[in-house]
């Protein structure tokens, strides 16, 4: 059996249907397909012209002319851009850190745009954030068109689940919305929705400016199961094809890492007419320190039990009696029947996995060995598709027609999914289940994984097979100064790699606070003297600061004994986990008229920048392992100890040290900033690995306290 990719409604950021495919077969597939292609590298001016760009005399020194900083000399930015440069022109792979402050999106866009240029293709720029994407779109790209005085074609790339679908609104708008809406207390959003589609020329959900429904989105937005394309009457307007139209045309597409390994799958799969992206020339993969879970995830499979209750009930919801088989007659009947007792079905076959892991702290449990779960789904699921395939032939309305048929090919998608996990069908993949209990507010969740364990060789014969160069990129790719873990990691082959100076003076500009004395994390102290540190050092810079967590659980439990004496130091108390989102959070954190505090977990650690004022103290609390028992790592571990390696050696310490670094990062942003970083992880001094630790960042002052 294949290894399905994630089901639809999974890629809702994405937008993408993703078929189905094997990973051992996806290698092999893919590296004949690559050796298809016609490879043509860029022309030898390419290195030539991108020297020029950042000579002493070249264009960047008016940048200040067209609202850009202004200009000055970075050695480690023309550096950088002349290694990718012929790397463009070699065909060869690059990879490269560039720490905070080398200027790193010019240094890679300006070759990217004379080799696109010269290929004649255009050069994908692929990040792990949206913040990234809107800045290369909306600032960066701008400001080199005018620099170069270039007409340059640039764009944002979207899965198409972010795009309104015109047929589909009609169909919600018109007379099948009975059966095609959840609730007829949508009409009046719809309305809105068709005055906005009206209006807007972009088309995408990131252009509506009033609140909407997801479920509802869910209805009208572009799917690729029921997309007729050019067959569509809509098909000249469509919203989702004049953007892949400017895709096509484009010189630099911007894009997520989802949307490209979703589109990396399907060109494996010889699907080249149904990729979601242009065919471009070379790659470039920023924020690459992420490249291996990027990769883990979305080349492996997730399902979520509230994707298949939301399919189910688009067809037919028994406790609103809402969905699309509300049509009279013996078939629609039996199939409202039937999906009644597969809904009993689902939440039996979910609520299994949820008692699993009941009793666990994390909620997680991994799957090692079939026949612990039972599969009472996917057979029912197949006797809903054959109903199915027999309903929609009796329907005479094309357009109804294709909604069916696409839920129709979802439904066999979900069958095949279910049997493989249950039967972990996938070979060299992880299992895992993870459950959250039902709340008033959220019924429970059970969400299914199964990723693929040996990301290193997939990559190697999927994306570094050198056909096309692949530029990858980040602050933090390099464990003192070496880019061999890394590499061996991502299966980094076919190419070269440099690690860049910082242009920041560490020893000026920060100070280090190191423990001496607190109690080692699990010592029954050790939370309070960490809180009581914090306040302390909270006192020291009057706020401004970032708490790093590594877990929620510390996080909570400090923010509950912190919360009254920081906001009596007169301090804005800001917590990651709460009402406000991420984004919420860290604008709040800049803008705030009062000294701000915030304490974040994980997604905290790396993406976010703060430069000036706000922030001059980060604070690590411990230092970031991996929780060794979580699936996937113990199953790397596994992998590492039966090759003959060391795990703790060879896995735990690296990858925690570049998470270290990732957060440290957060404090120096430009030359300019000031402040001081502590650490509340006494091991940093006390264990021998500690020094790996403190060799990874730039030489500064150290207090011990």
């Amino acid at each position: 059996m294949v290894a399905p990719a994630r089901s639809p409604d999974e890629h809702e950021a994405e937008g993408e249907d993703v078929p189905a495919f094997d990973p051992l077969e996806f290698a092999q597939v893919e590296v004949e397909l690559h050796a298809e292609e016609e490879f043509a590298p860029a022309r030898p001016d390419c290195l030539e012209e991108t020297a020029a760009f950042f000579s002493e005399d070249g264009p960047l020194k008016h940048a200040g002319d067209f609202g850009g900083h202004p200009y000055e000399p970075r050695p480690q930015q023309a550096v950088m851009a002349n290694k990718i440069a012929a790397a463009f022109e070699s065909g060869h792979n690059l990879c490269i850190e560039a720490p905070t402050g080398v200027g790193k999106s010019f240094a890679y866009l300006i070759p990217a745009i004379y080799a696109s240029l010269s290929m004649k293709k255009p050069v994908l720029v692929t990040t792990e954030t949206l913040n990234l994407q809107e800045q290369l779109v909306y600032k960066d790209l701008p400001l080199l068109a005018k620099l170069l005085n270039l007409n340059l074609k640039y764009v944002l790339a979207k899965g198409r689940g972010n795009y309104i679908c015109k047929r589909r609104l009609l169909l919600a708008r018109g007379g099948h919305r009975d059966e095609f809406l959840p609730s007829r207390e949508m009409l009046t959003e719809v309305e809105r929705l068709a005055d906005w589609a009206d209006r807007t020329e972009d088309g995408s959900r990131y252009d509506i400016d009033f609140p909407l429904d997801n479920e509802l989105w869910s209805c009208v937005c572009s799917e690729a199961a029921n997309c007729s394309g050019p067959a569509c009457r809509h098909f000249r307007s469509c919203f989702y094809w004049k953007a892949r139209r400017e895709w096509e045309n484009a010189d630099i597409v911007v894009a997520n890492h989802a949307l490209f390994f979703v589109d990396l799958k399907i060109r494996a799969l010889e699907q080249l007419e149904t990729s979601p992206l242009p065919n471009y020339g070379a790659v470039v993969f920023d924020e690459a320190h992420t490249l291996e879970d990027s990769a883990a995830q979305h080349l492996g499979f997730s399902l979520r039990s509230g994707a298949l209750r939301h399919f189910l009930n688009r067809l037919y919801n028994p406790a609103t009696g809402k969905g699309l088989l509300l049509r009279a007659g013996e078939s629609s009947l039996l199939l409202r029947s039937t999906i009644a007792k597969v809904q009993e079905a689902a939440t039996g076959y979910f609520e299994q996995f949820l008692e699993a892991v009941a009793n666990r702290s994390d909620s997680v449990l991994r799957i090692v060995s079939p026949g612990k779960f039972t599969d009472n789904l996917s057979e029912q699921l197949g006797t809903v598709a054959k109903l199915l395939r027999d309903y929609i032939a009796e329907q005479e309305d094309a357009d109804f027609r294709t909604e069916l048929q696409s839920l129709h090919e979802r439904c066999l998608a979900f069958q095949e999914e279910i049997a493989g996990f249950t039967q972990m069908a996938w070979e060299e993949h992880v299992y895992w289940a993870e459950g959250r209990a039902p709340t008033p507010a959220r019924g429970a969740m059970v969400e299914l994984d199964a990723a693929p364990l040996n990301v290193a060789a997939l990559l190697h014969n999927i994306l570094f097979n050198g056909k096309k160069s692949v530029i990858l990129t980040s602050a933090t790719l390099a464990v003192n100064g070496s880019l061999d873990y890394f590499f061996n990691r991502v299966g980094f082959a076919n190419g070269s790699g440099i690690v860049l100076d910082s242009p920041f003076d560490y020893a000026k500009q920060v100070r280090l606070y190191l423990p001496r004395s607190m109690p080692l994390p699990g010592d029954e102290n050790y939370y309070g003297s960490v809180c009581d540190e914090i306040i302390r050092f909270l006192k020291f810079t009057n706020g401004h600061a970032f708490v790093l967590f590594t877990s929620y659980g510390m996080l909570r439990t400090c923010a509950e004994e912190l919360q009254d004496e920081i906001r009596e130091l007169g301090l804005n108390l800001l917590v990651h986990g709460g009402e406000l989102s991420r984004t919420a959070l860290l604008q709040e954190f800049k803008t705030s008229a009062v000294p701000s505090v915030l304490f974040g977990a994980t997604s905290f650690w790396t993406g976010v920048d703060v430069p000036g004022d706000a922030l001059s103290n980060v604070m690590i609390t411990k230092l970031p392992f991996a929780v060794p028992s979580h699936p996937l790592t113990e199953a790397r571990l596994e992998r590492i100890r039966q090759d003959g390696g060391e795990p703790f050696r060879d896995y735990s310490i690296p990858d925690a040290v570049l998470k270290f670094r990732q957060g440290i990062g957060r404090l120096i942003r430009s030359k300019t900033d000031q402040g001081i970083i502590v650490v509340l992880d006494r091991r940093i001094v006390t264990k021998a690995y500690g020094a790996r630790f403190l060799d990874s960042i730039p030489p500064c002052p150290v207090e011990y306290f």
